[in-house]
């Protein structure tokens, strides 16, 4: 079992969730093609969070869609996934996670000699909108990811990572496992607390495991500004790669033929679009989002990008 020395609370909180696991509503609906499936929340309707966990050897799942964001942790074992990418085939041992987005095809294949512990978060799209996707804000491919399930009729997209036993982020899974399995009044509120935690590691992951994309020096200026938009300034940038301003706004003009302010400007606009298309927020709530500490100046900028307001670009 991935959790290191797991106490008896935890391992009677894994048996009562495990329990409760095929007494779920799994029954999934066509939509309105009738041709696909789709999961609707499994939990009730107050919550915003549910923890769920399988135990045992055998779960053949039908191949579906769901309307909620899913983080799925390996915890003891391994089993088989299908997704919709190509019709992806993967192998997911002790400590791989999977997030899937919502439409994403999906669907566990378990079939061991060994039993087999998954716990899943299940979070609804609503409370991820608005709470969490903020701290996916330093990467534009992250907000595509997170965002683009609510254009498109069946993402395909999904997140793979592994955490190792010592890593924190089994002891937060822990936690949210106990607490569900034992809900009372507060367990809503702890579970987003949490939950905000959970994505802090999850971001800081995705950057170290991609942050050798490109090793140039202009590359990793421009992914800093990215990573750093809602605050960076020139002397920030400099002084983090450790050169003159005025030498980090030449090296940027010569090798990407842009200064350092078209960088921001163009990251500060693309994720400005994604969340202008793709989420309710409000305007000011996405100028605060994005660095802008008057609603006024985002306006003027994102005017000044695309050549219409923010309002007329949402409606």
């Amino acid at each position: 079992m991935i959790f290191s020395h797991p106490d008896a609370a935890l391992l009677s909180a894994l048996d009562v969730l495990g329990a409760q696991f095929h007494r779920l509503p799994w029954n999934f609906q066509p939509t309105g093609s009738g041709t696909e499936l789709i999961s609707q929340w499994l939990g009730d309707a107050a919550e915003d969070i549910m923890v769920v966990t399988f135990k045992g050897t055998h779960y053949l799942e039908k191949f579906h869609k769901q309307d909620f964001f899913f983080i799925n942790f390996v915890v003891q074992n391994g089993y088989d996934v299908l997704s919709s990418k190509y019709d992806n085939h993967l192998h997911l041992s002790e400590g791989d996670i999977y997030i899937g987005q919502p439409n994403s095809g999906y669907a566990l294949r378990i079939e061991n000699p060994d039993e087999v512990i998954m716990v899943g978060l299940h979070i609804r799209k609503e409370l991820f909108l608005r709470e969490y996707l903020s701290v996916f804000a330093v990467d534009t491919s992250l907000f595509h990811f997170f965002l683009d399930p609510q254009t498109n009729a069946f993402s395909d997209e999904y997140i793979r990572m592994h955490f190792p036993p010592e890593a924190e982020i089994w002891v937060l899974i822990a936690l949210m496992a106990r607490e569900y399995a034992g809900r009372s009044e507060t367990t809503q509120a702890l579970l987003h607390s949490l939950m905000r935690t959970l994505m802090l590691y999850f971001s800081r992951k995705y950057a170290e495991e991609n942050q050798h994309r490109d090793t140039s020096l202009s590359a990793q200026m421009v992914l800093y500004i990215e990573t750093h938009s809602d605050a960076v300034t020139l002397r920030d940038l400099a002084a983090h790669f450790g050169y003159h301003p005025n030498y980090v706004s030449a090296y940027l003009r010569s090798r990407t033929g842009k200064t350092f302010s078209e960088h921001l400007l163009e990251k500060r606009m693309e994720k400005a679009r994604l969340l202008l298309e793709n989420t309710d927020l409000t305007i000011e709530a996405i100028a605060d989002m994005l660095g802008y500490s008057d609603a006024s100046n985002f306006y003027k900028a994102f005017h000044s990008y695309f050549h219409t307001s923010p309002r007329n670009y949402q409606s």
